[in-house]
C-alpha cells in the first residue's frame, strides 16, 4: 500500500536530502556486471564487500568500481521531474543536500554535466557509507536542523535503512509502483511531480 504524508507533517519538513544514482538520476549502473567482476556474493554491498578484501586486492576492487561509476556518469540522465523538484525546492529556500555512496568525482562530473544545484554533497570520501546514518547526520548539523524535520528521498533499501537510524523521515522512489520495503518506508513517491506538488501543499 502507498504511503504518503499527512499534511501536519509535511508543514513540518524543513529540509530535503536526496540519494544520487537511480533517483535524482538514471545513470543505467550495470550492478549485475559490477557484482559479477568482483566476484561479490548476494546479500552483500559492493562497498562493504570490497573492504572486507585483502589489502593487495582491494586497489584492484575500487578500480572496478570507480571505471563503471564514471562510465554511468558520462551517459547520466534526469529522472523526470527531478529537476523541477529541486528548482522547486530552491524557489521556496527549502534547503537541498546529496548523500550518495559514488565516488565524489563522479558524483561531480554527473552533477556538472547535468547541473544539478544543492547546498550539501556528501560522497563516500566523506562519511561512512549508507546504511550508516554518519552522513545524513552530518548534514543535519550542517543546517542545525532537527533530523525529525528532514526527508531522506531514495531508490534502495540502504536510504531508507539510513534514515531510519537517523531518526529521519524515509522516502522510497517507486516508480515502479513495487511497494517494496514496507517496514522502512515512511513514505511512498511513485513520480516527482507527485513529490513537488505534495510540498507545495506544506
Amino acid at each position: 500500500m502507498m504511503k504518503i504524508p499527512d499534511t501536519n507533517t509535511l508543514s513540518s519538513i524543513q529540509g530535503v536530502i536526496f540519494d544520487l544514482d537511480g533517483t535524482l538520476v538514471d545513470s543505467r549502473l550495470d550492478f549485475t556486471a559490477i557484482r559479477s567482476e568482483l566476484a561479490c556474493p548476494e546479500g552483500v554491498g559492493v562497498l562493504e564487500y570490497i573492504q572486507l578484501l585483502p589489502e593487495s586486492d582491494r586497489r584492484a576492487a575500487e578500480q572496478i568500481v570507480l571505471d563503471h561509476e564514471r562510465r554511468g556518469a558520462e551517459r547520466a540522465e534526469w529522472i523526470p521531474g527531478a529537476r523541477e523538484c529541486l528548482q522547486f525546492c530552491s524557489r521556496r529556500n527549502l534547503p537541498t543536500a546529496i548523500l550518495t555512496r559514488n565516488a565524489r568525482e563522479v558524483a561531480d562530473l554527473t552533477m556538472t554535466r547535468l547541473g544539478i544545484q544543492v547546498d550539501i554533497l556528501l560522497a563516500r570520501e566523506d562519511c561512512p557509507p549508507k546504511p550508516a546514518p554518519d552522513g545524513l547526520l552530518q548534514i543535519a548539523a550542517a543546517w542545525s536542523l532537527s533530523p525529525k524535520r528532514l526527508v531522506y528521498v531514495g531508490d534502495f533499501l540502504y536510504d531508507l535503512q539510513a534514515a531510519r537510524r537517523a531518526n529521519m523521515i524515509s522516502c522510497f522512489y517507486d516508480p515502479a509502483l513495487t511497494d517494496s520495503y514496507p517496514d522502512e518506508t515512511d513514505w511512498h513517491l511513485a513520480d516527482f511531480e507527485q513529490f513537488t506538488e505534495m510540498l507545495a501543499t506544506a
